[in-house]
């Protein structure tokens, strides 16, 4: 009787609409796996017991919080001019010098810390997804204060409204910098910033002709900075009223009314919800499902939220087909390492460097494409730098309960690399058989799909140098 009960059980779960099921083991893991920087068995099977959209209604609703991490003394600091080091002597120049590239240095050491002990990972990972798509870099922007406020504007509309993000960022003093329109004017429109406006940041290539790239850039001449504040400022008298034309409308258009003509096209949610996809599902967007999500992102106004809760509840999501596909980067592949085998870090800078060795090195995109991503991350440079890396991690005799070793890095202050420590008995006790297949299921820890053949510390390093822990 008690089994004919649980299967019939079984199968009024199985005829359950998908989003009305508890998400299970593997589709908990999957969830957060894409949306942070590795789970932890704990956190698994409490999403387990949730459906999909009580899961992500959770993931959503824990993004509106601070860092934790307390941000370098300087960036509260009183705002100081740039300096012209042609000006200088050559030792006011040397540490001129030596002051930027120690301040760039803590800028990325304080994401690095509050990626590593975040409770809100997706924050971290939305953050990191507009730094790469509104890219700017410490080399050309050299002003670490406008750097560390442009990605406190990241921050803080991360999952909150496009649109605002949108017309935040086009008046972002280091974006303005980078992209040299702080000294476009009447005349003399610098197009580079209505190019990557267009290219990158909304419609995408092939979407907008020349003659928009140099309408638009004509409306927003004007468009600059104050000096003594790093604050934008608009000066009328550096901006061209005239009428253009942009994208087939015409009017005397300022910055305010192309953002406005471009957030009007579908191509840009359609854009944007496609590079979600690609960040989330797979590197191949399916152009229906993207066409839907989109719809919806208009509907709710370009609430990001919306989009990410569309897209983390479809079931194309939870594909078999996507499991797996996705190469970890740098920082997924570090950041995840350290947090998932809970090893504490005292100094953040060897794992800055190690991810910039790797091709993501934080706060300075190669270029205002920003990293390509996907199978970009492996060469045979770079997948010798991540085997290496993995090494040291679980470096020591599997006899010892708790390891301390050196990671194996450069440090660029000179001082002695931080111990790591990994207590493989009490990681071990996580998997302690209460739950049936646990062991069988430390393939959360180590491969997206498959299974991870024995219950030691040796098997664990062998685990973690398989091809299949470098993808997601």
């Amino acid at each position: 009787m008690l089994w004919r009960a649980l299967t019939v059980v079984l199968c009024a779960l199985a005829t359950l609409p998908a989003l009305a099921r508890p998400l299970g083991f593997d589709d908990a893991r999957h969830l957060l796996n894409r949306t942070g920087f590795a789970a932890n068995t704990p956190e698994i099977r409490e999403f387990a017991q949730l459906t999909r959209e009580a899961a992500v209604a959770r993931l959503l609703g824990w993004t509106d919080r601070p860092p934790a991490t307390a941000a370098p003394d300087w960036t509260q600091a009183p705002y100081e001019p740039p300096q012209r080091p042609a000006l200088m002597s050559d030792a006011e120049r040397k540490e001129y010098q030596r002051r930027l590239v120690s301040e760039g240095r803590d800028l990325k050491m304080w994401w690095m810390a509050e990626m590593l002990t975040t409770i809100t990972p997706l924050t971290e990972k939305m953050v990191l997804f507009w730094h790469n798509h509104f890219t700017s870099s410490l080399r050309k922007v050299r002003m670490p204060q406008l750097m560390y406020r442009q990605h406190m504007t990241l921050r803080r509309h991360a999952l909150g409204n496009f649109r605002e993000l949108l017309q935040a960022m086009a008046r972002d003093p280091a974006m303005l910098i980078y992209l040299d329109g702080a000294a476009s004017r009447k005349g003399q429109p610098n197009e580079n910033f209505a190019r990557e406006l267009m290219e990158l940041f909304t419609l995408g290539e092939g979407r907008y002709s020349e003659q928009d790239v140099k309408e638009a850039a004509r409306a927003f001449t004007g468009w600059s900075i104050d000096r003594d504040t790093g604050e934008f400022l608009f000066r009328p008298a550096l901006h061209d009223d005239g009428v253009k034309t942009v994208l087939g409308i015409s009017g005397p258009h300022d910055g305010n009314a192309v953002l406005g003509i471009l957030l009007a096209r579908p191509e840009t949610a359609e854009f944007i919800v496609a590079k979600l996809w690609r960040e989330f599902v797979s590197t191949e967007p399916d152009v229906a499902e993207v066409r839907r999500i989109a719809g919806v992102f208009r509907s709710s106004a370009y609430d990001i939220r919306a989009a990410l809760r569309e897209l983390l509840t479809a079931d194309a999501f939870y594909a078999p087909r996507y499991r797996g596909n996705l190469v970890k980067s740098p920082v997924d592949l570090v950041v995840g390492t350290l947090r998932q085998f809970r090893m504490a870090v005292a100094d953040p800078l060897p794992y800055v460097l190690t991810v910039g060795r790797l091709g993501q090195d934080l706060f300075a995109p190669p270029n205002v494409k920003g990293w390509p991503g996907g199978e970009a991350w492996i060469n045979a440079t770079t997948l010798l730098s991540r085997r290496q890396f993995l090494e040291n991690v679980f470096r020591g005799s599997e006899s010892e309960p708790a390891m301390q070793r050196v990671v194996m890095a450069g440090n660029a202050r000179g001082g002695p690399m931080s111990d790591l420590q990994f207590d493989d008995v009490a990681w071990f006790r996580q998997f302690d058989g209460s739950q049936g297949d646990d062991w069988q299921r430390v393939v959360f820890a180590t491969r997206p799909v498959t299974v991870v053949p024995g219950r030691n510390l040796a098997a664990l390093r062998l685990a973690v140098q398989d091809a299949a822990y470098q993808l997601k």
